[in-house]
């Protein structure tokens, strides 16, 4: 009588694996697209604070500014990351400033499809020479 038992068992077990599967597996998969869009969003406002930190400094220009912005994220996460990049000029408490923008959209779990749009800004007071 134990034969037809196990085989029972074994079957309720195999249900119990695609029940918790199931939950589990999308659960996993919007963690990791969480990660992804921290990681990406962290790695842009990084690049875009040192950008305007350079771009602020008495002997550089926002063109100098745009590029190391750039090339940063071009070597940390991905140059398609860094296509919708601006470098303006404001005013921070009364004294001139660098803003460096940064706008991407970073796909589902990097895969492609549907994308959560970015927008990440730094910002400097400008030296004076």
């Amino acid at each position: 009588m134990s034969g037809p038992r196990r085989r029972d068992e074994r079957a309720a077990a195999v249900v119990d694996l695609v029940l918790v599967l199931v939950v589990l597996v999308p659960l996993v998969l919007g963690i990791i697209q969480v990660a992804l869009v921290m990681h990406v969003r962290n790695t842009l406002a990084a690049a875009a604070a040192e950008g305007a930190r350079y771009a602020a400094t008495a002997d550089r220009g926002p063109g100098e500014g745009e590029a190391l912005t750039r090339r940063q994220i071009d070597e940390a996460v991905a140059g398609r990351f860094a296509r919708d990049i601006s470098v303006g000029r404001t005013s921070v408490g009364g004294r001139p400033a660098v803003v460096v923008t940064v706008r991407a959209t970073v796909p589902a779990l990097g895969l492609g499809g549907p994308g959560v749009e970015l927008e990440v800004t730094g910002h400097a007071i400008e030296e004076q020479p």
